[in-house]
């Protein structure tokens, strides 16, 4: 698949939507951003039942602070809706099929069992 420009009208109905999305948070001026990016769109070509988003930082400054990003590039991975991966920092090839790979090895049935008592130890403390 493509990679996919996400802005604050398109980001939440992308990474809400059944399957994984990767989303990379970039800006142009940052190195490690350029550096990631080749490794980035690699492979979302070998991977088109993922889809890729990337979010300018700079063109989405809004879409940034909502999300809490600190330090580009930051990688997220969505799956089935749930955020179930955050890092900063260029990842090398390798790195980002593990983190595929990782995603793909989800049990989404326990992942939303544990979010929910985490949820519920959060309001009763």
């Amino acid at each position: 698949m493509a990679l996919v420009n996400l802005t604050q009208d398109t980001f939440e109905g992308t990474v809400t939507a059944a399957g994984i999305t990767l989303v990379d948070w970039w800006a142009s001026w940052c190195g490690p951003c350029r550096m990631f990016a080749p490794v980035f769109e690699a492979a979302s070509l070998q991977h088109a039942d993922i889809t890729f988003g990337k979010v300018d930082t700079e063109a989405q400054p809004e879409l940034s602070a909502a999300v809490r990003i600190m330090s580009i590039p930051t990688l997220m991975a969505f799956r089935d809706g749930v955020l179930v991966f955050s890092q900063p920092g260029a990842l090398t090839a390798t790195a980002l099929e593990q983190v595929i790979q990782a995603v793909r090895d989800l049990d989404m049935a326990d992942v939303r069992r544990q979010a929910t008592e985490h949820a519920a130890l959060s309001r009763s403390g």
